[in-house]
């Protein structure tokens, strides 16, 4: 193969029929994504490029990935990496691939911090007695009156024919003439009524020769009413605890998306997850400070100090049952870890666990969220409701099957 001239399109055909012998599902997109994994190019560039030669590095690469892919090794873990939502993560054996279902996860987590932490919705204004109010009601009323009377002279005037104008005379009341220069002159009025009562809404200051503002107690009293008045409030910082963090892709996507705004702890037994979820974030930009990575089973590294103080706990648990693993396809059970996976004999051995903990962890109105396996998500709902939560919701995946549970914890607990 390396003694050979090889495009860009010969290896791509060739791949894929290559692949398509073995049983694959989809061979073209899977030779796309090998190629562009080999040649560092962006999908569309192959396309572009057809006629050109790889090197001997490019095609060596690409022998080997196509004989994992022939074996049923996952894509992710041959090309390393993986998109998911706006940011790529890095993919590495003994540590699991990120769906696409785990993206509504992350979608149903921002949606309550942005309407329940982070732009909560604001009290309406109240409008802010001040001195010169009065003086506006009565403008506008004077104004509303003047219009009032302008549009009874004006229906009196096309009223009139010309014959009535000759009766009446032209100094008669109520004559079109009487009745345009009457508009004309309220008109006027209205309009200086308006501008006098715009002045004093806007309340400009009264200046001094320089043309400096003379500052007053009445004047500062009002500022301040005024800004008091008109202050949004200023948005806190959420924090946000994921247990079983694998890659890293929920927290690092919240942060991320939510820069500046939220701050993340995450969670996982395996060393292998952690130093990957620790490499996405180098990779981001984003500091342990934005998100802290902890080898930890479960919550147990959480400080006593924080108990209660977390926004949301989110997770993607194993949530496989025991049957069902042996029924997954080659490619996620002979590939991916079981310990990422298995989740007992229903698929909630880890959920109950986290279940337990949310109580402790969050604070009161925090949110507890679990992505699980579609055939638990009403015994996942019900347990939800017997431990206390509220606001209990089943959310469906792009798929229409059940995928995500959700609830708020209303009363927090402390352990003794």
């Amino acid at each position: 193969m390396a003694n050979e001239i090889w495009t860009i399109k010969r290896c791509l055909e060739w791949t894929k029929e290559y692949l398509a012998e073995r049983g694959e599902e989809h061979p073209r997109l899977s030779a796309e994504w090998l190629l562009c994994a080999a040649t560092g190019l962006a999908r569309i560039d192959l396309y572009m490029r057809m006629d050109e030669t790889l090197n001997a590095a490019q095609l060596e690469t690409m022998h080997a990935a196509v004989v994992r892919r022939a074996k049923g090794e996952p894509l992710q873990y041959i090309t390393g990496s993986t998109q998911f939502r706006m940011i790529d993560v890095a993919c590495a054996p003994g540590v699991l691939i990120p769906r696409p279902e785990t993206e509504m996860l992350v979608e149903e987590v921002l949606n309550y911090l942005d309407t329940e932490v982070l732009s909560p919705e604001a009290a309406a204004r109240q409008r802010v007695e001040l001195p010169w109010n009065d003086e506006v009601e009565q403008a506008r009323k004077a104004e509303a009156a003047l219009a009032d009377e302008r549009a009874t002279a004006e229906r009196r005037a096309a009223n009139l024919t010309a014959a009535d104008e000759a009766a009446l005379g032209g100094d008669v009341l109520g004559s079109r003439a009487y009745a345009e220069e009457l508009a004309d002159r309220e008109a006027e009025e209205a309009a200086a009524q308006a501008a006098e009562a715009e002045a004093a809404e806007a309340a400009v200051p009264e200046l001094d020769e320089y043309g400096i503002a003379i500052e007053g107690a009445d004047q500062e009293t009002v500022s301040a009413q005024d800004a008091a008045a008109s202050a949004p409030a200023e948005p806190r910082t959420a924090r946000v605890l994921e247990v079983g963090c694998g890659t890293g892709c929920i927290s690092l996507s919240i942060a991320w998306e939510r820069r500046g705004h939220v701050t993340c702890t995450a969670t996982d037994i395996e060393p292998r997850a952690i130093d990957l979820a620790t490499k996405n974030r180098d990779a981001l930009g984003l500091t342990s400070d934005e998100v802290a990575f902890s080898l930890t089973n479960l919550v147990s590294s959480i400080p006593r100090e924080e108990w209660g103080t977390f926004d949301v706990l989110v997770s993607n648990p194993p949530y496989i049952p025991t049957d069902v693993m042996r029924s997954l396809p080659h490619e996620v059970k002979d590939f991916e870890p079981d310990l990422a996976l298995e989740g007992g004999a229903d698929g909630l051995d880890i959920f109950r666990r986290l279940l337990n903990a949310a109580p402790y962890m969050l604070r009161a109105g925090g949110l507890f969220a679990c992505e699980l396996y579609e055939g638990a998500l009403d015994a996942a709902a019900e347990l939800c409701r017997q431990a206390g939560l509220s606001d209990v919701r089943i959310v469906h995946d792009l798929t229409d099957r059940p995928r995500i549970v959700r609830a708020i914890v209303t009363e927090p607990k402390q352990r003794q």
